[in-house]
């Protein structure tokens, strides 16, 4: 983490980069499992679309933890697929990803999907005018990596608890 990044309030005490010295993503969800599911979380599902294994891994791990099915795909184009047939009613996107990026994602399923799906994008962009763009396609939450998975599985409670 850099230092100048203090002020940042949606970073992550954990650094996720792979140069890391600090706990991997995995062993950071895995502490941060604790939270109790809530009675709303059960039987919800949440895609997750991300082609960091790890991430993956650390994202399933903790919304497993909070009661969440979750299901995943590795890439754009089979997270289109698998929001398609498995009818979510979440996504956590990743903004980079080969094959179909996650705003190409996002603007397909504006465009196939009557209700908009809530989608919470996760990138390791720092560009303001990604986050502009993600916003203006509708997504309901922006979390920049490294980031807490507490505040993951926050973001994810109010979401769909509203």
């Amino acid at each position: 983490m850099n230092s100048g990044d203090s002020s940042r309030d949606d970073q992550a005490d954990t650094d996720l980069s792979p140069d890391s010295t600090g706990p991997s993503p995995l062993e950071s969800a895995k502490s941060k499992q604790s939270a109790t599911p809530t009675k709303n979380s059960k039987g919800l599902k949440i895609l997750v679309v991300d082609d960091d294994f790890e991430i993956i891994e650390s994202v399933r791990y903790a919304l497993e933890g909070a009661g969440y099915d979750v299901v995943v795909a590795r890439d754009g184009n089979q997270g289109l697929a698998l929001a398609e047939r498995e009818n979510p009613d979440l996504m956590v996107l990743d903004m980079m990803m080969p094959k179909r990026s996650g705003f190409l994602v996002l603007e397909k399923l504006r465009r196939l999907r009557d209700e908009p799906l809530p989608v919470i994008m996760i990138t390791g962009n720092e560009g303001s005018r990604h986050k502009a763009y993600a916003e203006l396609l509708g997504v309901s939450d922006y979390i920049r990596k490294p980031f807490a998975m507490d505040r993951l599985v926050d973001a994810v409670g109010k979401l769909l608890d509203a």
